[in-house]
């Protein structure tokens, strides 16, 4: 059973001025041959955008884009007639870029700084009809609970197509959570803010965790923490 854990300090962190961004696996030009992906998770972003800025209209083809709104207002736009914004902090987008399409992330605020986790998930099949679902969910929804906000289930989750799952929490002092772990699966679990034992591994803000072979998640606060887990298919 292995959790391997990655320090705050040593992941990516890129300045260009109007955003800052932590890229956990390597992406754009950024390039570490030990973090290409963790299964069909391609891409873990942690990206924060001055007020009022905007990052272009640019395209994508055959991923399931993945956002969760941690602080701000987020901002988006493409050319398939995605639903309209501005997105509150807890919400969730799934952009299918499948055959190709563009799209942008802006802070929809002129004066509030905003942070977004975006994700990359590799679809099942090539060629889908690109759309866009979105859902809001509060901070009362993830409390003291792993709470599932995108998954291959759908339900009151945002779909994905593929057998992936978005799990967020926001967890306070003393409380433990856990969730099992299928065979040949793993979760990526990154600490937002906060301190906790994850599987009797200590971690706090900006650490991030791979976790494989093991059978469950078992997450214990230290402090007020708030987390965002991925659960993939490793095979």
């Amino acid at each position: 059973m292995t959790v391997r854990i990655r320090r705050d300090a040593d992941i990516s962190d890129i300045s260009g001025g109007w955003f800052r961004a932590r890229w956990h696996y390597s992406f754009d030009s950024y390039r570490d041959p030990d973090y290409m992906g963790f299964g069909t998770l391609r891409v873990f972003n942690d990206d924060r955008l001055i007020p009022g800025a905007v990052w272009p209209m640019h395209p994508h083809r055959d991923v399931e884009g993945l956002t969760y709104v941690v602080e701000g207002r987020f901002g988006h736009e493409d050319n398939v007639g995605g639903p309209p914004g501005p997105l509150p902090a807890g919400s969730v987008q799934r952009m299918t870029l499948g055959s190709g399409a563009l799209h942008s992330e802006r802070n929809a605020s002129p004066t509030e700084p905003m942070r977004f986790i975006q994700m990359w998930i590799m679809p099942r099949e090539k060629g889908l009809t690109p759309g866009v679902e979105q859902r809001i969910f509060t901070a009362q929804d993830r409390t003291d609970k792993l709470l599932k906000v995108i998954s291959a289930d759908g339900g009151d989750a945002v779909f994905v197509h593929e057998d992936a799952h978005v799990f967020v929490s926001r967890l306070t002092i003393g409380t433990s959570v856990s969730q099992p772990i299928g065979p040949s699966r793993g979760v990526y679990l990154y600490v937002i803010e906060g301190d906790a034992q994850v599987n009797g591994e200590a971690m706090r803000t900006g650490d991030a965790a791979q976790l494989t072979d093991e059978h469950e998640l078992t997450v214990t606060a230290n402090s007020d923490t708030e987390l965002i887990a991925v659960d993939v298919d490793l095979t």
